[in-house]
Parts: C-alpha cells; sequence; structure tokens
C-alpha cells in the first residue's frame, strides 16, 4: 500500500504558497496558473493557514467582497490539519473523511514536505486496486476456466 511519502514522490514536493498580505486575486492567479484547488499562506518560514475554492465560493456570496483588495489573510482557514508521510492511502482517506477536509499537509521530521489532496489519494489507490486486479488475471488465465469442467451430480 503507497504511503504519503510514496505518493508525494510520484506527484512531487512543490508547495505552493502565498504570503498572508496577498490579495485573494493573486492566490487566484497563482492557482489557475498552476491548476491547484488549494493555495497555503506562509508567514516566513512557517504554514499560517490554507485557502480554497470553496473559501472561494463563501467568500463571493458577501455583496463586498472585492477579490482584488481583500487579503488572505482576513479569509484563510487557519489550525493546519497534517498526516505523517508513513500513513497509507486508507489511513489518509480516514482522515480525509472524518475531518471533512480536502487537503492534508504532509509531515515528516517536524517538517511539512508537500501538500495532498483527497483526489491525489483517490487516485494513488486506484492505480494500486488496477495493478492488484492485473497481478490477480495474471495468475488466473481464461484457459483455467475453459479447462474447468462441471460434474453433474444426480440425487
Amino acid at each position: 500500500m503507497l504511503t504519503a511519502g510514496e505518493i508525494l514522490e510520484k506527484k512531487g514536493h512543490d508547495i505552493i504558497s502565498v504570503s498572508p498580505e496577498s490579495t485573494i486575486y493573486e492566490a487566484l492567479k497563482i492557482m489557475l496558473g498552476k491548476n491547484i484547488g488549494a493555495i497555503l499562506v506562509k508567514d516566513g518560514e512557517n504554514y499560517v493557514g490554507i485557502w480554497t475554492e470553496r473559501d472561494l465560493m463563501r467568500n463571493v456570496m458577501d455583496e463586498n467582497f472585492n477579490p482584488r483588495t481583500e487579503k488572505v489573510k482576513d479569509h484563510m482557514v487557519t489550525g493546519l490539519k497534517y498526516a505523517s508521510h508513513s500513513d497509507n492511502c486508507y489511513q489518509l482517506l480516514d482522515k480525509f473523511l472524518g475531518m471533512r477536509l480536502r487537503h492534508l499537509l504532509i509531515e515528516k521530521n517536524g517538517k511539512f514536505i508537500g501538500l495532498l489532496s483527497a483526489g491525489d489519494v483517490n487516485k494513488a489507490l486506484l492505480m494500486e486496486k488496477t495493478k492488484e486486479i492485473e497481478r490477480l488475471n495474471q495468475m488466473v488465465s481464461w484457459r483455467y476456466y475453459e479447462d474447468w469442467k462441471w460434474k453433474k451430480k444426480i440425487y
């Protein structure tokens, strides 16, 4: 079973972030350019929050909301959630579902090494299951079924 660290090896360890003073518009430009649904907020060396597509949906419902002037720090979610780099796919999915999250920071030795989305983990899990099915199909060929004969029982 793949771990968070292994998924990040395939996906990449890049953590895309903006400063708390960035505008929502600036964050959105980066997110669109990178084709991502969430961006971390970094103040100095520390990650202090996350801002996501979902937050944008909530924000635009406020008629006074202007993405060109509003600061990310005023709309980000704080209290970042994270998982260990050694957590496997099922442990990660359990965290996503249990905490109703779409993004989790991944931690290794006290340092954040990447960000995974629920989609990243689902994709990795599906790829693993596909490989498992292929291995099982190699063990059991059609010839096995073709050569197998039913024996009639007479009562």
